[in-house]
């Protein structure tokens, strides 16, 4: 079923049920659209009855010892009116085949404390790692309803590697990667993945920056100007799964590329703490995010440990468009199993 088709159903079974909103949240309400720039017509009621639907998600999950489930809070953003179909169709299914570069050549980390224990492994990496820090990371940008999360992580490893060689930041362009990559087996705003992103940038010699050619949330006809051509890459790194293998790259190389399991409301309205999901499938990818760092909470009880990730939903959303992201939790919704850095 379309959206527009599941829309025009939803808005058919609720046009007159606007008498069944919660009348203490009219204020919510206004205040939420004012906030996010929303105006309806005809469809207002069926946005009003989906914004509460996630705004009790919201409130049942908060609810739970003040902090939310598994120590991480949600927050009403503006995909509040967003149904479960409009959510589905923003993920990318990735389709990103198993590049493994090679074996582990260590031991599985055990636990999620911080920090973590290891065997047999390289005892000389940071606690603490957070790229951001250093320079090495564009400022947070929003993808809009086109589905380019793989082109902006794509971007922003390159963007990284760039810096660490010649100390330079450069925001490059999404638009660049989403126009002309589609031969190298992307498809625009629909699907794609950072490793054919890679391989466009190195058969075609170059990707251009931002400034000259500007995200327009759309897809549109390649425009790639060799003259323009902003970053190069020799070559690019697929690593075996594992998170001890993600947490050596982010240490030693910098921000690193990863798939993630993202659908589910927990995600989409994810706010503050360190997020771990339950329900995350095994073997379904549908999100790329850029791995900035990582490192670990302590309390007086116990600690835990997370992956810096940065998202490409805007500033308004989590932490001002970044995300703790549970680590060392048996690979929570596949973070390290489809994790790529280039090589410039």
């Amino acid at each position: 079923m379309t959206s527009a088709v599941f829309l025009v159903i939803l808005s058919i079974g609720i046009m007159s049920g606007a008498s069944a909103h919660d009348p203490s949240l009219d204020a919510e309400w206004e205040e939420w659209k004012i906030d996010y720039e929303k105006s309806y017509s005809l469809e207002e009621a069926m946005r009003r009855t989906v914004w509460e639907k996630n705004l009790k998600i919201i409130k049942d999950h908060n609810g739970e010892n003040g902090l939310g489930k598994n120590g991480f809070t949600m927050e009403m953003n503006e995909f509040g009116d967003m149904t479960n179909e409009e959510f589905k169709d923003m993920m990318v299914n990735i389709p990103i085949p198993y590049h493994n570069t090679g074996k582990s050549i260590w031991k599985r980390s055990v636990g999620g404390g911080c920090p973590p224990k290891f065997v047999d492994w390289r005892k000389d990496l940071p606690e603490f790692v957070n790229w951001r820090k250093e320079g090495y990371v564009t400022s947070v940008r929003k993808q809009g309803k086109c589905g380019s999360c793989w082109a902006f992580a794509a971007t922003g490893a390159i963007e990284g590697q760039i810096f660490r060689k010649t100390g330079k930041l450069t925001p490059l362009s999404v638009q660049n990667l989403v126009d002309c990559s589609k031969p190298h087996g992307n498809n625009g705003c629909d699907w794609g993945n950072t490793y054919n992103a890679f391989q466009y940038v190195l058969h075609n010699g170059g990707i251009e920056a931002e400034a000259t050619y500007p995200y327009e949330r759309k897809e549109g006809p390649c425009r790639y100007d060799p003259m323009n051509s902003a970053a190069k890459i020799k070559e690019f790194v697929a690593l075996p799964e594992g998170e001890d293998i993600l947490m050596d790259a982010v240490a030693t190389k910098g921000p690193i590329v990863a798939g993630i399991d993202a659908f589910h409301d927990s995600f989409l309205f994810y706010k503050t703490g360190i997020y771990h999901e339950p329900k995350c499938n095994s073997y379904v990818v549908n999100h790329a995010v850029l791995v900035v760092g990582y490192g670990c909470e302590k309390n007086e009880t116990h600690s835990e440990s997370y992956w810096l990730i940065k998202n490409s939903w805007g500033k308004k959303w989590g932490l001002s468009g970044y995300m703790k992201f549970a680590k060392d939790w048996n690979n929570q919704c596949q973070i390290s199993s489809y994790a790529q850095y280039p090589i410039v």
